[in-house]
């Protein structure tokens, strides 16, 4: 399956960036935050919903190049969706912005912040045949766009609720497009 793949190599990935000795230029940060968390798979909203299981949602977000400051400075991101229960899981790649919505709500480094994502996917479901309780989506590379939600405990740790949905936009014979929701946790380095 291509997302297993995926999703193993971006585990790897993950792990080599992460004990990799840094150059002579030691204050470069890569990677800003490791994000974990559990969540809804194919939950109806924006679509019909026809899979089950829970979804392992892992995703890494890394220090924005200068060049995307014209832009808002957003982080490009990685990250998978592994669905538990066998239907349809999903790598993906983007861009992330974020603002800080309110500072220092109970104390100096916390914070409820919002974040918006675009982007794409690759998904290791069923294009244009399958079973009746699959969904059919279309391409095997699908548009991928998410909200968030959160709260920084403090500088290091925060929680969070995400909405994710990927589809076609229509460009494919079948759009039926999948969503998923739920919490997750992040890591800032």
């Amino acid at each position: 399956m291509l997302v297993p793949r995926v999703a193993g190599m971006a585990i790897v990935a993950i792990a080599l960036l992460l004990i990799a000795p840094l150059p002579a230029a030691a204050q470069l940060k890569v990677v800003d935050e490791v994000k974990l968390g559990a969540l809804a798979h194919d939950v109806g909203f924006l679509g019909h919903h026809l899979e089950k299981g829970i979804d392992v949602n892992l995703e890494m977000l890394f220090t924005p190049p200068d060049i995307l400051s014209v832009i808002g400075s957003p982080r490009p991101h990685i990250g998978a969706d592994i669905n538990t229960a066998g239907n349809t899981s999903d790598g993906y790649f983007g861009l992330t912005w974020g603002i800080m919505l309110i500072q220092s709500l109970f104390g100096a480094s916390d914070g409820v912040f919002i974040n918006g994502s675009l982007g794409g996917a690759v998904h290791d479901g069923y294009i244009d045949s399958g079973p009746a309780n699959r969904k059919l989506l279309g391409l095997r590379v699908l548009f991928r766009e998410s909200a968030e939600l959160g709260y920084q405990l403090n500088p290091a740790i925060s929680v969070s609720a995400l909405l994710d949905h990927i589809s076609n936009a229509n460009l494919g014979r079948h759009n039926m497009g999948l969503t998923s929701a739920g919490a997750r946790l992040g890591f800032k380095f």
